[in-house]
């Protein structure tokens, strides 16, 4: 699994003379990688249909991606799908994964690394990597780029590129540039990048929108206005725009909310920082046999073996496994794997193999297993310790980790789980389910809810209530079959709906705390007024139970 957690180094923090970076621009990353899970090859005729990749949004159907015949057709990222189908009627659709396409982009910036030292992220469809002192090994800066869009279209991917001494310039080169463009050490920046549009910046929408409207729609004019130096024969208007210019962004921080900071880092005046994706390569152990074995006496110790030699590379990297994989390689060609996802970081080889003793019950040998191998996908920092009360509690059997490990063997991953607040107002949102140990969120706001039930249903439970007007309390009313008298009633506590995640539709909730004539308590809402414009008559929801 690849990470980009690692802090800036000095190479990719600090400019340099003769700094060289290559920007490799993935056009249609996402389409792309949908393309090779269907098995289509470019150019097919499935794949020369319009295509939208989307995802659902509040406000309805987004387009994240399209293919070329799509963009052809008047589609474009960002549009919603009911807009593009008045366009494109006949265009197609499929979910978006952009989780699947970072770590698929993770991937290749580590392959990338082939061609220098260290390579970064350019999300979400892009990579750097530092060539600095490496184009020689390909015969030259020419040679490398077509290395890369070779090795690229062996992967079957789209991909534009070049190299400059920064790696703003590469990436505006990249994107708006010519194909394959090299901006040498020594050259005029400027005279190369003058007719690019002023997007080559990578500025936010709202940014771009004010350099449009102030008629800055080429670096070259942005320059000529950020320089702060009169011009002869400039006016005193002109002087007063560029003077409003540096007011106007000037107080912005953020690199992609100011084109003047991004015009520096462009130019080599403002240093970058980028962030190195560093592989992380999972602690691994295995066994070949000598021979196949099909008993399992044996393939408990050869477990054993392998849990001892996981516990010293565990140690030696001063970790703890979290998740473990255990894979089986029988003769046939048949890979059996058993996963364990503990509770706390560990690496206690005893307790390893007690856990898998019970995920090996039904294992088929066929033939005979000829290769074992154990991995760690998942591990944390687990420092050195002396034997502490925890420690002795698990050479007894009473340890509270191993207690949920134990648990979770027996009854599944989702069976043990623990309830913490989430800071949500909605009663259905104001619990998530976490992993035993898991430590608990930091919440900003705490939300103390004092008269809530403890039991809540699964799902509210439409009832019938009778009540003397539309918005007045109700008196009576059906749940499952039987009839129950109203006496008391408390309330109303109103929640209006989340705007930023429910449809401008959605309607507000009152809710009741009542008790009937036998003494029993219950929380129901009415959801909706009467004559609010979003829906018909206000239906009734029992939601909870009181002790």
């Amino acid at each position: 699994m690849m990470t980009d957690t690692c802090q800036p180094t000095d190479p990719a923090t600090t400019p340099r003379s003769g700094r060289r970076i290559l920007a490799i621009w993935c056009a249609r990353l996402s389409v792309d990688r949908w393309r090779l899970s269907q098995g289509l090859e470019a150019g097919q005729r499935a794949d020369a249909e319009p295509l939208a990749l989307i995802t659902e949004t509040a406000h309805g159907l987004r387009i994240d991606a399209v293919n070329a015949a799509g963009s052809q057709a008047g589609a474009q990222p960002g549009m919603m799908l009911a807009d593009a189908r008045t366009l494109c009627p006949l265009i197609q659709t499929a979910a978006s994964d952009p989780t699947g396409d970072l770590a698929f982009l993770e991937k290749l910036a580590v392959w990338a690394q082939r061609w220098g030292p260290w390579s970064a992220l350019d999300r979400p469809d892009g990579l750097l990597v530092d060539i600095t002192s490496a184009a020689h090994l390909f015969g030259g800066e020419e040679q490398l780029l077509a290395d890369v869009e070779a090795a690229f279209a062996r992967r079957k991917l789209a991909v534009r590129t070049a190299i400059a001494p920064t790696a703003g310039a590469a990436w505006a080169l990249a994107h708006y540039g010519p194909p394959r463009t090299i901006l040498a050490s020594g050259e005029d920046a400027m005279r190369r990048l003058a007719d690019l549009p002023v997007a080559a910046l990578r500025l936010d929408a709202d940014v771009l929108t004010v350099l449009r409207r102030l008629g800055l729609k080429r670096l070259g004019d942005l320059v000529g206005v950020a320089s702060g130096a009169r011009e002869p024969g400039e006016t005193a208007n002109e002087a007063a725009g560029r003077d409003a210019l540096h007011r106007r962004f000037r107080n912005r921080k953020s690199p992609s909310a100011n084109p003047l900071v991004r015009l520096d880092q462009l130019l080599g005046k403002v240093s970058e920082p980028l962030l190195p994706v560093v592989p992380h390569e999972a602690p691994l152990v295995q066994r070949r046999l000598l021979e196949p074995i099909r008993h399992r006496s044996l393939l408990d110790q050869v477990l054993a073996d392998l849990a001892a030699d996981m516990a010293h590379v565990l140690e030696g990297r001063g970790e703890g496994a979290r998740r473990l994989e255990l894979g089986l390689w029988r003769v046939d060609g048949e890979v059996i794997v058993r996963r364990l996802e503990l509770a706390a970081a560990m690496r206690e080889p005893e307790h390893i193999t007690r856990l898998f003793a019970d995920r090996l019950e039904d294992i088929d040998a066929g033939f005979g297993i000829e290769t074992v191998r154990l991995r760690a996908s998942w591990a944390e920092p687990l420092g050195m310790e002396q034997g502490d009360v925890e420690q002795a509690a698990e050479r007894h059997g009473t340890s509270l980790a191993a207690c949920i490990d134990r648990l979770t063997v027996r009854l599944g991953t989702e069976a043990v789980r623990r309830p913490v607040p989430h800071a949500s107002y909605l009663p259905e949102r104001a619990v998530r389910w976490r992993a035993p140990l898991e430590p608990l969120p930091v919440m900003q706001h705490a939300l103390e809810f004092h008269e809530r039930p403890l039991k809540l249903l699964d799902q509210a439970e439409r009832i019938a209530v009778l009540y003397a007007t539309p918005d007045g309390y109700p008196q009576r009313f059906r749940w499952r079959g039987e009839v129950r008298e109203v006496v008391r009633v408390a309330g109303p506590e109103r929640i209006a709906p989340e705007w930023w995640r429910q449809k401008s539709t959605a309607r507000l909730r009152d809710y009741y705390r009542i008790e009937d004539a036998r003494g029993r308590r219950y929380w129901i809402y009415r959801h909706g007024l009467a004559g609010d414009g979003r829906g018909g008559a206000p239906d009734w929801y029992l939601q909870g139970l009181y002790a």
